[in-house]
């Protein structure tokens, strides 16, 4: 059953800030997530190679190497305990025992370290979302979205203590919407498809998680507001257009809140700080130390408000000083420290540190802009006034407009002139869109290929 959040979490700017959640999680081996210490989420993946029945034995070598690798430097650094996500990739979701098996060695080789060495860690696991696998992409049945959910259970059974996704439903409409910066689709592949199928699918997720024993932790919309992040740095949309999508991304991944997600959020979602204002709950945000992943305008603006920092995700590859999953273990380290000392040594000098990770970057970039901890509270005490999903979309995207027309007027964000006029163009795109979903998808949908896209898959006639 879902419930739909109607009012903030967090009523004062002074209590959100990193580390701090006010729905704290408390593991089983004493690990609180977002109750004081910001702890490290390191994602490491295969390098470049193929995975098949021949290949399994050096993918095990691999994970093998991975795992002992950053647990050997968490010890070496003193980490207080850390998070570890395994991302599967396509073909270990495809052929579950895999996925499985990865989950296995490197939850076995992290219990041995807490049990030796006293090194307490959690893990995550992420499927591959396999359902696009086929065009269209068939979302609700069929081979490929039972092997995910027998992934999901699997790995939980095997040790997993969060269950993850980035999931894509809408994608096959949002992809083109990027391209030609079309926000009235984007409107209509997030607000209406997006969440018609977080819906559907947290709905699952959060039961194999009740079933198992397990946490359902949440999603992210980085097929959709990353994807436009970096069609922005490339200069293919404008920076504005990218920092839109990413507030209409929240009511979206909201959704697996409202179905019984828990958290922490997945790291790649960089709405995580509206997520928390509204939810309460834990965040993982990344950002100078994913550049081994991607690049971004939000480098420390990420950390502002964040409960577990991650490098989003690094190949097994050799660097001149150790193999790429030890060194992000180590930046990530790094990072925590600083944050947690400053919050030991008083709230003061916590807040003092948001304040500087926000200002360093919000002028920069819009996309940054709209990630500061008042500007999100602000926007998001908008957002829960939507009535529904789409209508949620809408007004997110009006906020934020309307929050980036008057900072730039104020000064106090850096947009090129070019992109001005999209600020316009996006306000009026928003208030051609019709607040009812049939009445939009009546709209739109001659102008969508349906090729790529099955409407009966989210519930539409």
């Amino acid at each position: 059953m879902r419930k739909r959040f109607t009012a903030l979490t967090y009523s004062s700017i002074d209590d959100f800030v990193y580390g701090n959640a006010a729905k704290p999680l408390k593991m089983k081996n004493g690990m609180v997530i977002g109750g004081g210490t910001v702890y490290p989420e390191i994602n490491f993946t295969l390098p470049p190679m193929n995975i098949n029945k021949d290949t399994m034995p050096e993918v095990r070598k691999q994970y093998h190497e991975m795992i002992e690798g950053v647990l050997k430097r968490a010890v070496e650094l003193h980490a207080p305990g850390i998070v570890v996500e395994i991302e599967l990739l396509p073909d270990m979701t495809a052929v579950p025992e895999w996925g499985i098996e990865v989950c296995k060695i490197v939850r076995e080789r992290m219990y041995e370290y807490e049990q030796k060495l006293g090194l307490k860690s959690l893990m995550r696991i992420t499927p591959n979302d396999n359902r696009d696998m086929i065009r269209p992409p068939k979302m609700r049945a069929g081979l490929y979205v039972e092997n995910m959910y027998k992934t999901f259970e699997g790995c939980a059974k095997a040790g997993a203590d969060f269950l993850a996704i980035e999931s894509t439903g809408g994608k096959e409409v949002n992809d083109d919407a990027l391209l030609n910066a079309d926000l009235k689709k984007v409107l209509f592949s997030l607000g209406v498809l997006g969440s018609r199928d977080m819906e559907y699918l947290w709905g699952k997720i959060v039961d194999i998680a009740n079933e198992t024993g397990t946490l359902a932790a949440g999603d992210s919309a980085c097929g959709f507001a990353n994807t436009a992040m970096v069609l922005a740095d490339q200069g293919f949309i404008p920076r504005v257009f990218a920092a839109i999508v990413r507030v209409v991304a929240v009511g979206r991944s909201l959704v697996a809140y409202e179905m019984g997600a828990v958290g922490p959020s997945k790291d790649c979602a960089y709405e995580g700080p509206y997520i928390k204002a509204i939810a309460g709950i834990p965040i993982v945000m990344e950002g100078k130390s994913s550049a081994g992943a991607h690049l971004s305008p939000v480098g420390n603006i990420a950390a502002a408000v964040a409960d577990l920092w991650s490098n989003e995700s690094i190949p097994n590859i050799k660097l001149l000083s150790d193999m790429a999953p030890t060194v992000s273990m180590e930046q990530l380290i790094y990072d925590c420290r600083l944050m947690n000392k400053a919050a030991a040594i008083s709230r003061e000098d916590a807040l003092r540190l948001r304040d500087w990770l926000t200002d360093s970057d919000s002028f920069l970039d819009p996309q940054a802009y709209i990630l500061r901890p008042d500007v999100v509270l602000k926007i998001s005490g908008e957002i829960i006034k939507g009535q529904n999903d789409l209508e949620r979309a809408k007004i997110g995207a009006y906020a934020a407009i309307k929050e980036l027309k008057k900072a730039v007027e104020e000064k106090k964000v850096s947009v090129p002139e070019r992109e001005l006029k999209w600020l316009d163009i996006m306000e009026a795109q928003v208030e051609e869109t019709p607040d009812d979903e049939e009445e939009l998808w009546y709209q739109l949908k001659d102008e969508i290929d349906p090729s790529k896209f099955i409407a009966e898959e989210y519930g539409i006639k």
